[in-house]
Formats: C-alpha cells, structure tokens, sequence
C-alpha cells in the first residue's frame, strides 16, 4: 500500500490538507505528481543509493517530493529550511546530492549553493513562480512528463541529518537496499498500528512539526501509506492545533513536549472551547516529558496520550501506553524495535535499576555517513548500537530515561548541539575561551546559553555580548544559538585542557529560577 494504491480506490480522497490555508492534496494529485518526479529522476539516470535533498517549509508540495524520491528507490535528505546557505551547502556536500528541490520560505539564499559551492548537485529545482538565478522551475521541468509509475518501484529510505561530536551534521544512513515498494517493508507503520491508526482511509492525522525531522516526516508519510489524512501545519501554534482537531475531527497525532506546554498555558476558556474528542491516540516523543505536564495532558484528554522512544539512527525503539504510564510514571516504555541493555563504562551488563548507558540489538543497521570512527563508537563487539543516551530497566521492563546523551540540548523537541556555537566564538577575535550548554526553561524545555572568557577582561558586558550573538546568528540558524552570554575570567579545563563543563552546567542550572523554583 502507498498513494497510488489509494489513488485507484479513492482518488478525491484528502492526503494533505494545509492548516493555514486550507489547500488539499488529493490522492490522485499526491500520486501524479510524485509520478512526474520519480519520471524526471529516473530520466536524469538516478537509482539506488544515489540522494536527493528536499529543502522545503511545511508545504502541501513537501510530501509529493519525498514520495517521488522514495517510490524510486533512492535516499531523500531533509534540510532544516533554517540553516544558512553555509550550512545546507555542507549537508548538500557531504551526502553528494544530485538533485536538490527547494521552494520560498526557506533562509538560505539558493544563489549561494551554485555549482561552484556544491558540485555534485547536477538539478536544481525551484518551487515557486520566481526561481533564483541558477535554479530551474519545479513544475514546468516535471510538465514534461507523464504522470504514470516508473516501472520496477522499489523502497527508498530516508538519510537523516544529525549533529556530531564535532559540531557538523552527520548523516544517518542505512545500507543500500533494492527491496519492492511495500507495507511491511516501512517501520512506521509498525508505530501507526501502536496507537490503533485505521488503516481503511478514515484516519486523520494533525502533523504539527516541521517535516524536515525524522518522526514528522516519516509518520506522515506512513499515513498516506495506509490512505490518512495528513492535516499539516505550516508552523506550530497552540490554539490552531485545537481549532484544526477540532475542525478536521483530527483522530491522531504526533507532538513534543513543548506543544503539550504550550496547550496548557492557554487561558482554561479557550482551551477548553475546542471540542477534541475525535482524537482517539496522540502521541508523544522527542524529548523527555515532565511527569506533570503528562498528567495534566491524560487528565484534559483522556487515557490517550502514548509516548515512544526512538532516535534517528534508529537503533532501538520503545513504547508507551497511558494506561501503562500511571502505573509507571516517568518511563518511555518497553522495547518495540530491539532489546535494550543498560551497561557501564566498561561493556558490562549492569542489574534491574542500575543506572548505565542504553544499548540496543536492533536489527536495523547504523552507520554514520563518511564517519567512520563515529560509527564504530555507537556499536559494540556484539553489535549492540546506542546513541548515548543514559537511564535503567525496573523489574517490569520497563525503561527510563535518566540523562541526555551526551551534552545535547533540547529544546522545544529539537536538538541541538553545542560545539558548533563553541568553535564560532572561539575564533572571534575577542573570545579567549567558550562553553555552551543548556539550561532550564519552563516552556522549551531547555534554552542555549554560553559563558565566554574574553581576551581582555574590560570587554565583558553587554555590548559585547550583543555582538558576540549578532556574529553567531550570522553564521548558524538562529535557533541553535545562545540567547544570552555571561562572562568569566576563566573557563574550568583540566591540565590536558579538557573542559569541566559538566560542572560549569550544574552552577548555572543551580541558579537557574525554573530548577530553583
């Protein structure tokens, strides 16, 4: 089952419908126009293993793109429309894409990512009516061709871009594979039938998050694979997302932690005004949930409130239903994809309530995309993966969650990864020495802050740290950077130079109001 097979049975039937503005995507368009993709791919001599980039805002264009890459065999590589030319041009680069669709609303100037910049890249297509200069016209390239299945449809897979230890995105990329086109060959579908998603068309499902991460991508498209509703929004706001549930009589949906927030900041009148009981199963992920805000969310909607956890890299998966969550607070669940292993420092398997890192035997292969030494850190001698992640099994088997890997920052569900932010401002030329890290935030989650030690002492203070965000914001996307930055006379590092932020982290977390409070 994908679009075309619902694009036979029930052509008018919504795939897409925008938030915003209201615009539908039928089948019979989801599917024609994928056709026309996969024909130009398949003209322009891609096939298996080869990338093409998707650098789009949530749009009723986006999931046409990904399906006529993927009913083609190849790998699609979503790209956060908030980087900078720079940054795309180094995700472009590094997983040698050879098509690249881009459309408005995106930050990057396009006229930056010519051929001189990413050479691999052979098509540039434009959605919108004025491409950039040394872009073409998405729709007028594709009119040329028919709207028919390529012959031999074969299963492609996404390649995730994630942040590495060295602050630059790394590739998620699983083997090459020439599999059919088919139901049981997509793992999502595996979390859909968790949460009792219908699989007859008549499931709707409210997709809230930018589609260029991995869970909102991939769960949307495996609701069109079972003939769902996508109602997708052009960007996350808490009173829109009850007016569609309630408009759209939406029956599942995936959010962050942050939107639960968000929803339950809102005045108890209005919130309450929107009637959401169509909604049979939500779900929940991406980044820990204060027990709290999950009890006040299973209290307003009912015993509905699922919650998985996974990670891009897909080594290992758990599950969570509310009823299960009451009785056991706190955890994300039993395993669904792999066994999970809790051991210490030293390989070894530790006991029921131990706290160690988590490992997994999933059987979906990892390897980090021209990264070789990184990908051999996430496996051990028996082949057990992990992303670094720390927490326990009790007794039950079920598992939680008791540290973040490494020293990543979440915030509001998105990741982010500190060593960037420290590299850029160790080379200003007025920053001696920098640490990055998070701290508490009552409705994100965490925020980016930075402690910097200056060159001379006597530039500390407001107009540098104005400057010093001015420059950052310049060079990344606004959200991986700090949002404030103090300043010290010297930052904690060991004799070999090794930073102490751990404990840096901890005084600033200490004298943060919301851990305080």
């Amino acid at each position: 089952m994908y679009p075309g097979t619902f694009a036979a049975s029930t052509p008018d039937h919504p795939a897409v419908i925008m938030g915003e503005s209201g615009e539908v995507v039928t089948y019979r368009e989801l599917d024609e126009r994928s056709n026309r993709l996969a024909q130009f791919l398949r003209a322009e001599g891609l096939g298996v293993g080869d990338v093409v980039a998707v650098l789009l805002d949530n749009s009723a264009r986006y999931h046409e793109v990904c399906w006529g890459i993927r009913r083609l065999g190849l790998y699609w590589t979503p790209i956060n429309n908030k980087l900078t030319a720079d940054e795309v041009a180094y995700i472009l680069n590094d997983c040698s894409a050879k098509v690249v669709v881009a459309g408005t609303g995106v930050a990057a100037d396009l006229t930056e990512l010519g051929p001189e910049v990413v050479p691999s890249v052979k098509r540039r297509l434009f959605i919108g009516d004025q491409p950039p200069q040394g872009w073409e016209s998405y729709d007028r390239v594709l009119a040329a061709f028919p709207t028919a299945a390529v012959e031999g449809e074969l299963e492609g897979d996404m390649l995730q871009y994630s942040s590495g230890t060295t602050g630059r995105p790394k590739g998620i990329k699983r083997p090459e594979r020439s599999i059919p086109l088919a139901l049981e060959n997509d793992v999502t579908v595996q979390f859909l039938r968790a949460i009792g998603f219908p699989e007859d068309g008549t499931g709707v499902y409210l997709s809230p998050a930018p589609l260029y991460h991995t869970a909102p991508n991939m769960w949307s498209l495996g609701v069109q694979r079972v003939g769902g509703t996508v109602v997708l929004m052009e960007k996350f706001d808490p009173v829109k997302a009850l007016e569609l549930i309630d408009k759209h009589k939406v029956t599942h949906s995936l959010f962050v932690p942050t939107m639960f927030v968000r929803m339950l900041k809102l005045p108890e009148e209005e919130r309450t005004s929107y009637d959401v009981s169509s909604l049979k199963q939500v779900i929940h992920a991406a980044a820990p949930c204060p027990v709290d805000i999950k009890r006040r969310m299973i209290e307003w909607w009912g015993p509905i409130v699922s919650e998985f956890y996974s990670s891009s890299e897909a080594a290992g998966a758990t599950f969570i239903s509310a009823a299960d969550w009451l009785t056991h607070p706190g955890s994300v669940g039993r395993p669904m994809m792999g066994t999970p292993y809790v051991l210490d420092e030293e390989g070894n398997e530790l006991g029921v309530g131990e706290i160690g890192q988590i490992w997994f035997d999933s059987p979906i292969p990892l390897s980090y995309h021209n990264d070789p030494e990184k990908t051999a850190q996430a496996q051990d001698a028996k082949g057990r993966k992990t992303v670094g992640d720390i927490g326990y099994v009790d007794d039950e088997g079920f598992m939680y969650l008791t540290d973040r890997a490494s020293f990543m920052i979440i915030s509001g569900g998105v990741n982010i990864y500190p060593q960037e932010s420290e590299n850029l401002l160790v080379e200003h030329p007025k920053v001696m020495d920098a640490a990055v890290f998070g701290i508490p935030h009552p409705e994100m989650g965490e925020e980016v802050k930075a402690v910097v030690q200056p060159v001379d002492w006597a530039d500390a203070g407001p107009q540098l740290e104005d400057e010093l965000i001015a420059y950052l914001k310049k060079n990344l996307a606004s959200y991986k950077c700090p949002r404030s930055i103090d300043f010290e006379r010297e930052l904690p590092r060991s004799d070999t130079g090794k930073l102490f932020k751990k404990k840096l982290q901890e005084n600033y977390r200490a004298a943060s109001p919301v851990a305080s409070g």
